[in-house]
């Protein structure tokens, strides 16, 4: 289906981390550049970069915003901020190519370098916020870890501070992403992480994480959107959120790839055939625009099989933010999802929930809700397991949304908290006080 336009045109073209005129009156940080892997189509690491961006237009609205990342101009029509790619993008010219290759891109890898060294000699701040940036799901060592490697020295090279905040780490597999990604880490002035896991990680790679904290994905810090009105008792059957991916392994191989995204999406067809026969109604979820093959194949496969579903027992929309998410979340009663932030949004909605994942994160997000028995390896999927877990999750359901709705309490607690340690390195004078305390009441 067609996306509508947001109506904005492209963004001006700008000259980015420009300077300051010698009128403006000084402050410790003005010139804020955000990284990550947004504007790709990944609901979670857009609205990490949208929380982050509501809390420094809060605590900095003088501040001047920029990001990198790979689609500028769709990140400029989503959140207004000034844009540009990670490094140099090459030259559209046949020879100069082709020289390119025959000196082994040794001009293109020193080009990026000039280009991210003038881009970051205008910073104060570049902040990674949140997403699993310190791992190597998908991404070989001369991808995102040496793109973020480049940036980070390019920055403390030229006199700005570098943040990573509520980050994920690990595993990284690879040991040349392995070392850059220490090394990008190693530039900070402050680290926090999103769960134990990936603070062990870290120190286990040599990252002095002494003074590093966790604290939880910055995801929960969304508006939640309204409320659904409550079913009265026994009216109807409950819905359930299926999330799902279009998961082919960690370092997605041409070779297993497919037979490990076809197995997946034959259990999950499995188990949503089985939703439907059991009298559940089912809403489909995902998190990523490439998980529309997933949707799509699941939808043919119950098609197929289960001709005769009344209309609106299974709902398959897509889904273009977190808060698109949450708002078909809040429509359901419990969710089985594969992808960490499908979790956290039903997490974060009170919603009981059982963990298909592919990392740790998954499993380490549900202990501390109080549901580490709902968790299961997507590779290591057990139907019969699956069917058990969702009947005990149900026959809880008050319990547990009691419990999760103690543990985001907490969540927030620590989350004010953090925002009020980044003000104060933000704020100049009394400004700083009075903007934490008011972070904290918050």
């Amino acid at each position: 289906m067609a996306i509508a336009s947001t109506g904005r045109g492209a963004h001006p073209r700008t000259r980015l981390f420009t300077r300051p005129q010698a009128t403006r009156t000084p402050n410790p940080v003005e010139r804020i550049c955000l990284f990550g892997q947004f504007g790709c189509g990944n609901s979670g690491n857009d609205g990490s970069l949208e929380a982050m961006l509501d809390f420094l237009r809060h605590v900095r609205p003088d501040a001047e915003l920029s990001c990198v990342c790979p689609d500028p101009d769709k990140v400029y029509r989503a959140y207004g901020v000034s844009s540009l790619r990670f490094g140099w993008s090459g030259s559209g010219n046949s020879f100069v190519q082709a020289m390119d290759k025959l000196l082994l891109r040794v001009p293109h890898i020193l080009a990026g370098w000039v280009c991210t060294l003038r881009r970051a000699r205008g910073l104060d701040l570049l902040i990674i916020p949140g997403t699993g940036i310190l791992d190597d799901f998908t991404s070989g060592p001369w991808g995102m870890p040496y793109a973020l490697f480049r940036w980070c020295l390019c920055a403390k090279l030229c006199g700005a501070r570098v943040w990573f905040v509520s980050i994920g780490a690990g595993p990284v597999h690879h040991p040349v992403s392995r070392w850059l990604m220490k090394c990008a880490a190693a530039t900070a002035q402050y680290r926090s992480y999103r769960d134990a896991f990936s603070r062990r990680f870290m120190e286990t790679i040599g990252i002095d994480v002494r003074a590093d904290p966790v604290c939880p994905d910055i995801a929960f810090k969304l508006p939640a959107p309204e409320a659904v009105p409550p079913k009265q008792p026994g009216s109807a059957a409950p819905i359930v959120g299926l999330g799902v991916m279009s998961y082919r392994g960690w370092h997605d191989d041409p070779k297993l790839g497919p037979e490990i995204f076809s197995v997946y999406v034959g259990k999950i067809t499995t188990f949503l055939i089985w939703l439907l026969d059991q009298g559940y109604g089912v809403r489909i979820l995902m998190g990523d625009t490439a998980d529309q093959r997933a949707v799509d194949e699941l939808t043919r496969a119950v098609a197929s099989k289960r001709p005769a579903v009344e209309p609106g027992r299974l709902v398959a929309e897509p889904t273009f933010s977190l808060h698109d998410l949450m708002q078909q979340i809040a429509a359901t009663d419990v969710v089985v999802a594969t992808r960490y932030h499908n979790v956290v949004c039903a997490l974060k909605l009170g919603k009981p929930t059982i963990s298909l994942g592919y990392a740790e994160k998954n499993d380490l997000l549900l202990a501390d809700m109080g549901l580490g028995d709902f968790c299961q390896h997507v590779e290591r999927l057990d139907l019969d397991k699956l069917i058990r877990q969702f009947r005990s999750l149900l026959s809880q359901r008050e319990q547990h949304e009691q419990r999760i709705s103690q543990a985001n309490r907490i969540y927030q607690e620590r989350l004010a908290q953090q925002d009020a340690s980044l003000a104060s390195r933000l704020l100049p004078g009394p400004r700083e006080a009075a903007v934490a305390a008011e972070l904290c009441r918050d």
